[in-house]
């Protein structure tokens, strides 16, 4: 499980921001700058920003900048499985980590911090099998139909 620190608070709402861009971008063969992006998600300008850095670290996008700047996807909507976008964004890390926060600093927390972390490792491989199935060009199909 990846440990860095994304620019962006990990947590499923992102994801959910992450793949509808994901979606708007493979619909678009034009650059698309964030602000686009967010009137269309009903989103904040700078959060969208801020989680197209991450998929442009992740490779999932490139990024231009000046007057005809934006995003676009680094390859075939196709080829980008969902799962990419939910480790680009470290969402299970947030997960693991919320759920370990839920147990104190006592005897008895100490022990659920432990048996939550296999418990989290588990629903991170079950997440990660589940999303690697679906791919970003589904979700155009559905979306733009």
């Amino acid at each position: 499980m990846n440990t860095t620190r994304s620019s962006c608070p990990p947590s499923f709402r992102t994801f959910g921001l992450a793949v509808q861009a994901m979606v708007v971008l493979a619909n678009n063969e034009q650059n698309c700058p964030s602000c686009i992006l967010a009137e269309k998600l009903q989103s904040e300008a700078s959060l969208m920003r801020k989680i197209m850095a991450q998929l442009a670290r992740a490779g999932l996008i490139e990024t231009r900048e000046g007057r005809d700047g934006g995003y676009r996807l680094s390859r075939p909507a196709s080829s980008i499985k969902l799962s990419e976008i939910y480790t680009a964004l470290y969402i299970g890390t947030e997960m693991c980590r919320a759920i370990g926060d839920a147990a104190g600093n006592h005897p008895f927390g100490l022990k659920m911090k432990a048996a939550f972390d296999g418990l989290a490792a588990e629903l991170e491989e079950s997440m990660l099998d589940v999303l690697s199935k679906h791919t970003v060009a589904e979700y155009v199909d559905q979306a733009f139909s």
